[in-house]
């Protein structure tokens, strides 16, 4: 490789890296210079180089100390050239993981890992969620209203407009498990479920697959969003009406309700050695392993405590509280 070569292909080569190799071949180039200079107090170029990493680094021993005046000034021209270099090399690595940190909290850093849940707005229902949300589970926040993330810091930042490929390239929106779209509080009713439909079918369209559950507040809209491919349809509104519906015939319900955190619903698939128990043995087996069975979900009609005699069938799913 020709001289011209060598220069460009060094160059392009990150800051950081550029730094480090100068700094590497310094110190080898003066710790072989001390051991020809001075080779009785220098015996190795080991120690050479041993020497030289000390003094450009300004740590200084003192275990090995040039005696001869060609040898001190060896030292002095390392001490203004090397350290000069060893500087930059930490100015620029700081400077680095500042800018990165900055970025970050700018929502400007692409995701790179998988298997994570992407979550559309940041709002009070978001923050929220995350309490439930466990900890080892990989979140990351879409939204455009932030100007800095601050808070949570383990949860990823991506600040863009949701309804933009780009934003949800930059999401990994296709190695995600999940994608939760939240109405945006700052519009009306109207606007908001068309603005989470429009990102419903944003996101659709470049990862079909990839599960998506979608908050809708008026009813008219619930169609819209199954036809853009909604796997689930969270009616903020109707439930809420629900809630206040069960306070005026059942005071204090809300507090039982309450209880539901603690104890999530779930589907189980059916074991093998469970079909063709009945509702009531499958209660109390279940029971055995502290999980309350309360109903029965098959092709997609939901049974909640069903007549105990109901056989349990391949198809089916049990509806569980752990």
């Amino acid at each position: 490789m020709r001289w011209h070569e060598f220069l460009a292909s060094y160059w392009r080569l990150s800051p950081l890296v550029r730094i480090a190799l100068t700094i590497t071949t310094i110190i080898c180039l003066f710790g072989i210079t001390i051991h020809i200079v001075e080779p009785k107090t220098f015996s190795t170029v080991f120690d050479g180089i041993w020497w030289a990493l000390i003094t450009a680094t300004t740590i200084g021993y003192g275990d090995l100390v040039p005696k001869t005046i060609s040898g001190k000034l060896v030292a002095i021209t390392l001490i203004l050239l090397g350290t000069a270099f060893v500087s930059a090399y930490f100015v620029t690595l700081s400077a680095k993981a500042i800018s990165k940190e900055n970025a970050l909290s700018a929502g400007e850093l692409p995701y790179t890992k998988g298997g994570h849940v992407i979550l559309v707005g940041w709002n009070e229902r978001i923050r929220q969620l995350l309490a439930f949300i466990p900890p080892n589970t990989p979140c990351l926040v879409i939204d455009e209203t932030l100007k800095r993330w601050d808070v949570p810091k383990h949860v990823h930042f991506i600040k863009g407009n949701p309804t933009h490929d780009d934003v949800w390239e930059k999401a990994n929106v296709f190695t995600a498990h999940t994608v939760m779209i939240t109405a945006n509080q700052h519009k009306n009713e109207i606007e908001a479920d068309l603005a989470s439909i429009v990102t419903l079918l944003t996101v659709k369209a470049l990862c079909p697959s990839v599960y998506t559950v979608v908050e809708i507040l008026t009813a008219p809209q619930v169609d819209n969003a199954k036809r853009a491919g909604a796997n689930e349809i969270i009616e903020t509104n109707k439930w809420i009406s629900f809630l206040m519906a069960n306070c005026l015939s059942s005071p204090n319900v809300l507090h039982d309700i309450e209880q539901f955190k603690q104890h999530p619903m779930k589907r189980l698939t059916v074991r093998d050695e469970w079909i063709g128990m009945s509702f009531a043995t499958m209660l109390n087996e279940l029971k055995k392993e502290d999980v309350l069975l309360v109903g029965i979900a098959s092709n997609q009609h939901v049974s909640i405590n069903p007549p105990s005699h109901t056989i349990i069938q391949p198809t089916d799913e049990l509806i569980v509280l752990t």
